[in-house]
């Protein structure tokens, strides 16, 4: 596993450099490609290896990634210039975006941590990271979908017209696939787990709270989040994350004790669509004092 900042990295530096191309579609594809390989070679070498194969899954997804697309990796290292970057609000954007893709990440990782801490069980760390892995790589589709359109979204931020159509636009397609989506991992939750163990089964409400709290982040965190971001009001989304945390931790500790898994589960998915719904309410509120 310690192998595995290394295609990882490489995967962001190809990233990176498509971003700054403008190629939005190619850097959307590496998300969906990175996310089927991710779940076609968990499924496959979990079923075959157990532990020590989603260990691998985990590595060789990005590592495939980045190898398929390193072709499109053309940078030009003679070339020497000098950026001037002397505006703060430069740096604040900067610094703060970083900083809410760290801690949203750490959201992810609590449920594990307090898990093994709270339960002292592996083998219930284990069952979670597998249960979750399916909703979690789910993430991917508003992520392909909001990085082909950041950019132009953002250079019509104060485009009243354009937003308020854009967001009608996003939110009657997501609705309609986290419609489908909770409801076709309802009915075959128990078909579904059955491909990593049957005894996953056990944890098919877990399961589908999981879903259900994706549902939130394709309908309102993964769209009003990025607007925050085009308004420049990237801390925004640092301090929704950071209270999100200090409340996943609190909760968790009544919960898991509880309920175990699924208490991790219901703490996840009401943070899902909480944060979600406050950074709606907080973009309409700083869109209205911007535009106004």
């Amino acid at each position: 596993m310690s192998f595995l900042i290394l295609p990882s990295f490489l995967l962001e530096i190809i990233r990176a450099q498509l971003r700054l191309n403008y190629n939005n579609k190619l850097y959307s594809f590496t998300e969906i490609v990175q996310s089927f390989l991710l779940i076609v070679s968990v499924l496959v070498l979990s079923f075959f290896f157990k532990e020590v194969g989603y260990a691998i899954a985990l590595l060789f997804s990005p590592l495939l990634t980045a190898l398929f697309f390193i072709n499109k990796l053309n940078i030009n290292f003679k070339i020497k210039e000098k950026l001037w970057l002397s505006r703060f609000s430069f740096w604040k954007y900067g610094f703060f975006a970083s900083l809410s893709n760290v801690v949203t990440q750490l959201l992810f990782v609590i449920d594990i941590l307090l898990i093994g801490y709270l339960l002292n069980s592996s083998e219930l760390v284990t069952d979670y990271r597998y249960i979750s892995l399916i909703p979690f790589s789910l993430l991917f589709l508003p992520r392909v979908f909001i990085t082909t359109d950041f950019v132009a979204f953002t250079e019509k931020i104060n485009n009243k017209k354009f937003i308020k159509n854009y967001i009608k636009s996003y939110l009657l397609l997501f609705s309609i696939i986290s419609f489908l989506l909770f409801f076709t991992s309802w009915f075959l939750a128990e078909p579904i787990l059955y491909l990593f163990d049957e005894n996953f089964i056990q944890y098919k409400d877990v399961f589908t709270i999981l879903i259900f709290g994706v549902t939130g982040i394709f309908i309102l965190r993964g769209l009003f989040g990025n607007l925050l971001s085009s308004l420049g009001k990237a801390h925004i989304n640092y301090y929704i994350a950071s209270i999100a945390v200090l409340i996943n931790i609190v909760s968790n500790y009544i919960l898991i004790p509880k309920y175990s898994l699924l208490g991790a589960a219901i703490t996840s998915a009401l943070l899902m669509w909480l944060t979600g719904i406050a950074s709606c309410i907080l973009f309409y509120y700083y869109y209205k004092k911007t535009t106004s």
